[in-house]
């Protein structure tokens, strides 16, 4: 049906969120029916792309969204408006779990920097200082009268 793509029946150049299923080649796809899938766009359950047109095309994470969002009413009994709030809260795990992973990364930055800032003072010190075996004899200068 569609070209020998990397992703096993996509399009070349296509990813799992690229839009290309037509909504009754999604329906089938993904066991449901067309107007199903129509009934879980309106709620905000899966929101496909869509071609200028205005028709519905489904990526792949978006056919693995309608069979979760099956297996959720059918196998574990929670309801339409049970599930959107458990996608909301996943999709909020997902931008937290990435804005960690950006902060780690700033975080490790400022380390680096920081190291790299007090590697630069420690260089940039004088040389001219040497050490000095110490004594046991204890010396007093006094300075000579002037007169």
């Amino acid at each position: 049906m569609f070209g020998s793509g990397p992703q096993g029946g996509l399009p070349h150049g296509a990813d799992e969120d690229t839009p290309v299923f037509v909504i009754s080649v999604a329906a089938q796809l993904s066991g449901l029916h067309a107007q199903t899938l129509r009934s879980y766009d309106r709620l905000g359950l899966v929101s496909p792309g869509r071609t200028s047109g205005g028709g519905r095309r489904y990526s792949m994470r978006d056919i693995a969204m309608l069979r979760e969002v099956q297996r959720l009413s059918q196998e574990d009994g929670v309801n339409l408006a049970g599930i959107k709030r458990i996608i909301e809260l996943e999709n909020q795990v997902d931008a937290l779990r990435a804005r960690m992973s950006e902060l780690t990364e700033e975080l490790s930055a400022a380390y680096a920097a920081a190291e790299q800032a007090a590697a630069a003072v420690h260089a940039s010190y004088r040389k001219d200082l040497v050490p000095v075996r110490q004594r046991s004899a204890l010396v007093v200068w006094k300075p000579r009268d002037r007169r």
